[in-house]
């Protein structure tokens, strides 16, 4: 006569347990890096200007995702477009990446990050690409968008000292760094916007990110106060590292100054 062996308490909450951390990292890996979501930022009552904020595409050839991005920047019809470092990590996806910065159809103004950097492909066709779009690519340099109601202020790396004051337009200070917010030497902003903490991509409940780069400090996402102003730090739309994002879904950010 067969038997049926039943599973033990312990052996049930065991499979019950693999199963779940299972199906949270497929998760983590599979769907979320591409679960874009659309963040709202209000700075204003009475708000002058309304754009977009993306960071950290990190473009290596995903195609569909980038026509996501693309497509849902185009759909929030902004004033312009901001990018805030960080394009590609090799050379070799620069004119793809640059391809689907022109598909965007508002000026879109852009700051290097370290891979843009790290990566050692020539500025030259960025500067072409953003200009393309009817914005610019920043390095060290000051625009005045659509509207002419505020002024941006492109840092390179986490230097400021180019900047100067023109007239009394709200100045607004695009950086890849969070910590640039810190490093300001008594100069203040409407709003300092910055990526390349990825949020942490992997986020634990009640405890945070499990790790963050350099030049984050504890500014890893949202908006926080700072001596250089209200500072909001987009988690950005690609992965680095691991290809990975738990509590921490890519974004797009539409922010009205």
């Amino acid at each position: 006569m067969e038997t049926k062996r039943l599973l033990t308490r312990r052996q049930f909450l065991g499979t019950a347990a693999v199963t779940v951390l299972g199906a949270g990292v497929a998760q983590a890996f599979l769907w979320a890096p591409h679960r874009l979501r659309v963040s709202h930022l209000k700075l204003a009552d009475n708000p002058v200007a309304r754009f977009v904020l993306w960071s950290d595409f990190h473009y290596r050839g995903d195609q569909d995702y980038a026509e996501e991005v693309v497509a849902t920047i185009n759909r929030l019809n902004p004033d312009f477009v901001c990018f805030l470092g960080d394009l590609i990590d090799d050379s070799l996806y620069q004119t793809g990446a640059l391809r689907f910065v022109r598909k965007i159809q508002h000026p879109v103004y852009g700051v290097p990050g370290n891979h843009d950097y790290g990566c050692r492909a020539p500025f030259g066709p960025y500067f072409k690409a953003f200009a393309d779009t009817g914005g610019a690519w920043l390095v060290n340099k000051t625009a005045s968008p659509p509207g002419g109601a505020i002024e941006l202020c492109g840092s390179a790396e986490r230097y400021v000292g180019f900047i100067r004051p023109q007239g009394e337009r709200p100045r607004v200070l695009l950086t890849h760094y969070p910590m640039t917010a810190n490093e300001t030497a008594g100069r203040r902003f409407a709003a300092v916007f910055a990526g390349h903490s990825h949020g942490g991509q992997v986020r634990i409940p009640f405890y945070g990110a499990v790790a963050l780069p350099r030049h984050v400090g504890h500014y890893d996402m949202g908006l926080f106060s700072t001596p250089a102003g209200p500072l909001y730090v987009n988690v950005g739309v690609g992965t680095y590292g691991v290809p990975a994002r738990m509590n921490c879904p890519p974004e797009i950010t539409v922010v009205e100054l």
